[in-house]
């Protein structure tokens, strides 16, 4: 008898649910923090250098800098600055939304050091002679703008303006500096200059014993506000040396996010008609449950205070696949269980347990992929990684709870017993139960497949694609991006189509001639030149105007130092090794030590190909595309796990393995019982990919694609690298005790 009371709770429930979607998602989505990259601004990373001899980098120091450049920003109007302190000597600053670039830069880089000097430039008094908050704009008596000082002792003042009284006419005059050179700046060569760099000399000719002094000079009433909130905010305690910089023009942030947010619903919505397509009424179960967890999602990243980047969408509509991933999982092993002649509900109850383990490894080693990109990655890098994390840990919340709950409601109203067709089962591919033990296996389209038949010739095709993958690399080497190979690059967005020799010609008008110019974009609007030195502010700002001026909208620009190149380099290196050695170790414990071995080699097996590939097609190599690699590295362990978890559960119905064949059995019936699994999770996956190559953003392009060659070579070393590698090590080990009575040798491979 159907159960109604458990139809009518998924019904409230599926009402409840999408109500509290389609109530809340407008209000979080408006409430998330955009990144540069999707609205546009700067960020920066300056090393910081010790002011003079006798003073040191410490914590302190650090603190009272980024404190220093918090009152900076608040002067620009910027609500959300975000400023971190770095390792021992550098702070990151980000500043999206900002609207005039050039402007934050120069306001943040200046030192802000005021000195009272002579015509002689000997030091008088500096800075700290201010009152607190003691600077503000204000007006002279010729109503002309200008910025007045209150100091912290009149007597001083006095003493200073006594000596420089006394010098005599001609040389009796105060000149104000803002940041003054050492060895570098003087008055006798400023002064004769239309716009001298000191702020003002004026001629002294009696001592003033007072605490309010006006600086006069060439100011609008915006530059004069803008000294005085400076002085207000204090000189900077260090030196600041930019050696890492990019910025965002904000219409590229525009476009870049409309063309994102296009490429994940269309990405989505497949994925989700795929589902209910392929699984029938378990399909819907995932469509709400995903639906669920893409709302979480966002619902998480907001009370995390998170900045939503580009590759954090991508992370986001990636993790979709992978959510997608553990409803596949579960609903493959119940319809196994339906196959051999079990009730929904029976099925439904074994299938579950039975997908939970391995779940759960697929995901705890992506989770450390992860985990590694986020210690090691810098901003874009670190925000794809925490989107990652956050996608990995409510898939498995979602999926593996969320799915069981609302199928459950189904199954034990006992509307599905005697459905088979509702979760997709042909009731010919039904066995009689009475007739099935627990050595019987369900029907299967693969059953026939041979996936062990043509081993050697896979090994060799991967042996020889390594050797030429050596060579292509050895005679191209890789085509590395600013990130890595340091310099500057500037990225043109255009209304018309552009051409190579014309962006190289504009941009050598202003002596910035580029290394190269690369097209991209649909109809080549988008032009990329790359130098190979960095830019400092002035030819940023230089850039910068010439090309808004030319094409209508702001470039976007990058510019890395060799040391930070070197470093990410670096990074990179480390964060595969350590990602690596921390899959051995769970693999090792979870499974044993030639799984673990077996699947390193799968993993560093597709990693190359990603490489080989990227030099052979002379892709740029950026930071991006290390996310991608590590991405891949989660996702080629996921797959190889889930096979490794069915030849463990094989083994153990097998109970002895003492033969090439009995191995050869075990592995060939897992990857038969798998292999539906592979097909649709990487199915799904590149659905995603695609529609993020096709419809994304340029700026994720090469992303995309390194993720799209890194899924099906991840597919195909899971399926006929992985395993069979692991069959032959295992057979020798089970084999060398025995060696001489071994009846059935190992055959050549």
């Amino acid at each position: 008898m159907v159960k109604r009371g458990r139809i009518a709770a998924f019904f409230l429930l599926l009402i409840l649910i999408g109500s509290t979607i389609g109530v809340f998602t407008n209000p979080i989505t408006k409430d998330i923090k955009l990144g540069l990259d999707l609205q546009g601004g700067f960020e920066v990373l300056y090393e910081v250098k010790p002011i003079n001899e006798n003073s040191e980098v410490d914590r302190d120091l650090l603190v009272s800098t980024v404190s220093a450049l918090y009152k900076r920003v608040n002067v620009l109007g910027i609500s959300e600055p975000n400023i971190q302190i770095e390792g021992d000597d550098r702070i990151r600053v980000q500043l999206a939304g900002v609207e005039d670039q050039s402007k934050a830069r120069e306001l943040l880089s200046t030192e802000a050091k005021l000195s009272f000097r002579d015509v002689d430039d000997k030091l008088l008094m500096d800075g700290s002679a201010l009152a607190e908050g003691g600077a503000s704009q204000s007006f002279d008596q010729n109503n002309a703008p200008s910025v007045a000082l209150t100091l912290r002792s009149a007597s001083e003042f006095a003493d200073i303006t006594r000596q420089v009284r006394d010098m005599g006419v001609g040389r009796n005059l105060m000149v104000i500096w803002l940041d003054f050179e050492e060895g570098v700046d003087s008055y006798e060569a400023e002064a004769g200059k239309e716009d001298p760099k000191y702020l003002s000399a004026a001629q002294v000719t009696q001592v003033l014993n007072e605490t309010n002094v006006q600086i006069t000079g060439n100011f609008s009433i915006e530059s004069a506000k803008e000294l005085a909130e400076l002085l207000k905010a204090g000189s900077l305690p260090v030196e600041l040396e930019e050696i890492y910089s990019t910025s965002v023009g904000a219409k590229f942030g525009e476009t870049a996010l409309q063309k994102t947010v296009l490429a994940g619903i269309i990405g989505v919505s497949a994925i989700l008609i795929f589902m209910l397509v392929y699984y029938r009424l378990p399909g819907l179960v995932a469509v709400v449950t995903l639906s669920t967890y893409i709302f979480l999602i966002l619902l998480v990243f907001e009370l995390m205070n998170g900045v939503l980047t580009l590759p954090g969408i991508a992370a986001l509509i990636l993790g979709v696949g992978m959510a997608v991933d553990a409803n596949i999982i579960t609903y493959e092993r119940i319809k196994e269980e339906l196959k051999l002649g079990r009730s929904a509900m029976s099925a439904f109850r074994a299938g579950s347990r039975n997908s939970f383990s391995t779940i759960l490894d697929a995901n705890l080693t992506t989770l450390l992929a992860a985990g590694v990109m986020f210690v090691y990655g810098t901003s874009s890098v670190k925000g794809f990684a925490t989107m990652l994390i956050v996608s990995i840990l409510l898939s498995f919340i979602t999926a593996v709870f969320g799915s069981r709950l609302l199928l459950g409601l189904w199954v034990n109203s006992r509307f599905m017993n005697n459905k088979p067709h509702l979760f997709g089962v042909k009731k010919e591919d039904i066995l009689d139960i009475n007739m099935t033990d627990e050595n019987t296996e369900p029907p299967n389209r693969f059953e026939n497949w041979d996936f062990l038949k043509h081993r050697k010739k896979f090994f060799m095709l991967s042996g020889a694609l390594i050797v030429a993958g050596i060579i292509v690399l050895a005679v191209f080497r890789l085509n590395l991006g600013i990130d890595f190979a340091s310099g500057t690059r500037v990225e043109i967005l255009s209304e018309t189509s552009l051409t190579a020799e014309e962006i190289t010609e504009e941009l050598a008008s202003i002596g910035l001639e580029p290394k190269d110019v690369v097209l991209a974009g649909n109809d080549n609007e988008i032009a990329v030149a790359r130098y190979v030195d960095d830019f400092s502010q002035t030819e940023i700002a230089e850039v910068k105007e010439y090309v808004q001026n030319k094409y209508g909208s702001e470039p976007s620009v990058s510019t890395v130092s060799p040391t930070v190149g070197q470093e990410l380099a670096r990074n990179a290196f480390f964060a595969i090794l350590i990602a690596a050695v921390g899959i051995i170790i769970y693999v090792t414990i979870r499974f044993e030590w030639m799984f673990a071995l077996a699947a390193i080699v799968a993993l560093f097996h597709d990693a190359f190909f990603i490489v080989s590939f990227f030099s052979l097609t002379r892709l740029e190599v950026d930071i991006t595309f290390i996310a991608a690699l590590l991405t891949i590295v989660g996702y080629s362990i996921n797959d190889t796990i889930v096979t490794f978890d069915r030849i463990r559960e094989n083994l153990k119905k097998k109970k002895r393995v003492k033969t090439y064949e009995d191995l050869e059995e075990i592995v060939n019936k897992s990857l038969q019982q798998t292999f539906v699994r592979s097909i649709n999770t990487v199915g799904t996956v590149v659905i995603a990919v695609i529609a993020l190559l096709i419809f994304g953003s340029e700026s994720i392009t090469n992303f995309s694609i390194a993720l799209l060659v890194g899924l099906i070579v991840g597919t195909y070393s899971s399926l006929f690298i992985a395993a069979q590698l692991w069959m032959k090590w295992k057979y020798k080990q089970i084999s060398r005790p025995k060696k001489a009575s071994v009846e059935d040798p190992e055959p050549e491979v």
